[in-house]
């Protein structure tokens, strides 16, 4: 009917397992922006604590070379002696920096997800070289949020600095011919502040698109029935084959009981609805149910106890007061040990008069 719902349809939340499978396999929620937020976060921070140091130590190392430039070879060794010393003090002054750039980029995925290791993701697949696939992804929904998401950061990022940038258009046109020692501090400042608007911006599209991620990352964990079905199976195993152990746990269980009712003081009934065996030797603390059933099985230890001459007592409120509150191989309640005394003591007494008939 149209009516009814396709159970193939993918409309219901995932299960726990579905969602740590996702995750195992590298399908994570992931957001690119948060990754860029931490970055220019973490840039800002090295403008406003190294900058300085750095400023003074690249300054330091190229005012040496632009003032002894005439005394620099120019031979191919010079030069390579030259090109080796810049790049050590370069690369000492901005070693700390990058590292802590590099620090930022782990967290910002770590934040979002711990961090797993997943091959599946370098797997080769067809649909990621098929142009079918490709063109799919191109015009689907999620490209297209990209697009206007691309969009909206150019028209703001670029309104703000602007309106940064403006007011100091002609300072900055003064900058060809200042001194370059004085140039760094103005371009220091210049930075900070354009660093800070944009990580402020960056912050807001940062939360919303991870929110956003996190919705899309949710849909596609989505089931259908059947699958939410055959997940139960795996997890719990097939109805069918688990009621298929029962049934056998308790056949087995009827047959332990039917080879204990010969051992039976004696057998309480309802008379046919319940039955209880109970046994009862010297030296036990009390009454010990070896079998118990309702119905069939009931009528069935009534019959193995007549055959094995196991004196069957008619109590029903005694048999069904047992049967509810007493298990098998189990002690009888100390809440029924008068009723349950008095019923032994009846029997034992039959069976000392019948050896006293016997004997006569």
């Amino acid at each position: 009917m149209a009516g009814e719902q396709d159970d193939t349809e993918k409309t219901e939340d995932p299960s726990q397992k579905r969602l740590d499978e996702a995750v195992k396999r590298g399908d994570v929620v992931k957001s690119q922006e948060v990754n860029a937020w931490f970055v220019l976060a973490a840039g800002a921070l090295v403008l406003l604590s190294f900058s300085g140091s750095m400023s003074l130590q690249l300054s330091a190392t190229f005012r040496g070379i632009f003032a002894n430039a005439y005394r620099i070879p120019a031979d191919g060794g010079g030069l390579l002696v030259l090109f080796r010393q810049v790049g050590v003090e370069t690369i000492a002054a901005v070693a700390l920096p990058f590292l802590l750039l590099t620090l930022a980029a782990i967290v910002g995925n770590a934040i979002q997800h711990r961090l797993i290791w997943s091959a599946e993701a370098l797997t080769p697949k067809f649909s990621k070289i098929s142009p079918l696939a490709g063109a799919k992804r191109m015009f689907s929904k999620l490209a297209l949020v990209n697009f206007l998401k691309g969009l909206i950061k150019l028209a703001v990022i670029g309104s703000v600095l602007t309106a940064l940038l403006w007011p100091a258009r002609k300072r900055l046109e003064s900058l060809i011919s200042a001194d370059p020692v004085a140039i760094i501090p103005f371009v220091r400042t210049l930075s900070l502040q354009l660093f800070g608007a944009v990580v402020a911006i960056l912050a807001i599209i940062a939360a919303a698109d991870y929110l956003f991620q996190y919705q899309q990352w949710f849909e596609r964990q989505k089931m259908s029935m059947r699958e939410i079905k055959e997940e139960y199976k795996e997890s719990e195993g097939d109805p069918k084959i688990k009621a298929k152990i029962r049934q056998l746990r308790q056949a087995r269980m009827r047959k332990r009981m039917m080879a204990a009712v010969p051992s039976a003081t004696v057998v309480i009934t309802n008379p046919t609805h319940f039955a209880v065996a109970l046994k009862w030797e010297r030296g036990m603390n009390a009454p010990i149910c070896v079998a118990k059933g309702m119905d069939a099985i009931a009528l069935k230890i009534r019959e193995v106890a007549e055959a094995n001459e196991v004196p069957v007592v008619e109590n029903p409120p005694l048999a069904r007061t047992l049967h509810a509150t007493v298990e098998i191989d189990a002690e009888v309640p100390a809440e029924h040990y008068k009723a349950v005394a008095e019923v032994i003591s009846y029997v034992m007494r039959l069976n000392g008069a019948a050896r006293r008939g016997a004997r006569t």
